[in-house]
């Protein structure tokens, strides 16, 4: 029995756990540490299909259950997030659904992706990680700052951010990738791109030091400069 072809989907049904758990544990009140799984199932998400390129263990099952996976922690997870988020800043109960339509439009993103042939060396619409990211770490930074500005206007916030990712998750934007290496025609406006928004992220990470605010405002800076920078060379650049 060939061992290496089931650790790629092991490494996968971690990602999904992670998204269950931090689901369980953000309507438990602690969206600080759901965070911090959706992170780890991050990690879970890009260490499985480095192990399947390593072992040379791909498989069909294997990129259905990464669907799969991707949907629980990047979709349903940062919904539920900000569901919580605007329920516990006294929002109605209704309104707070409003949110968890992000888990729907994730789901079809997920769908676009596997069948849109056209999505190997960038994306075309927000990824889904990148989506959870900004949820999280709006979530955990309203719920560790509840006397922040962010925290205060968490039940507008929330949903209109919930509604705009929705949109961005089934556009055509262009959206570049980090990808690279064999087999990946080089880019040189998405190496710009990658260089700007790494610039950003040591700006995003130093102000956040000397301003002694909490970390997750560096992931949130990050993934909406990601989003900014690639609409501004996709309308500046590329066409």
């Amino acid at each position: 029995m060939r061992i290496k072809k089931y650790i790629p989907n092991s490494i996968t049904s971690m990602n999904l756990l992670c998204g269950v758990v931090g689901v369980i544990v953000t309507l438990s009140g602690h969206s600080d540490i759901a965070f911090l799984l959706m992170l780890a199932a991050a990690c879970f998400d890009f260490c499985d299909g480095l192990a399947a390129r390593l072992l040379d263990a791909y498989s069909d099952i294997g990129k259905e259950l990464d669907s799969l996976a991707d949907l629980v922690s990047f979709g349903v997870l940062p919904a539920i997030l900000l569901h919580q988020s605007m329920r516990q800043a006294g929002c109605p109960f209704g309104w707070s659904l409003i949110p968890l339509l992000l888990a729907a439009f994730s789901a079809l993103r997920l769908a676009k992706f596997n069948l849109d042939e056209r999505q190997h060396e960038s994306f075309l619409g927000l990824p889904t990680p990148a989506s959870a990211m900004i949820c999280g770490a709006f979530a955990c930074y309203v719920a560790v700052r509840p006397d922040s500005i962010l925290a205060a206007g968490a039940l507008w916030i929330a949903p209109v951010l919930a509604l705009l990712l929705s949109a961005l998750l089934v556009s055509e934007i262009p959206m570049f990738s980090f990808k690279m290496g064999k087999g990946i025609a080089p880019d040189p406006v998405a190496r710009i791109e990658r260089i700007a928004l790494l610039s950003i992220a040591a700006l995003a990470a130093l102000s956040v030091a000397l301003l002694r605010e909490h970390w997750t405002l560096v992931p949130l800076a990050v993934f909406s400069a990601y989003i900014v920078i690639s609409i501004v060379f996709d309308l500046a650049v590329r066409k």
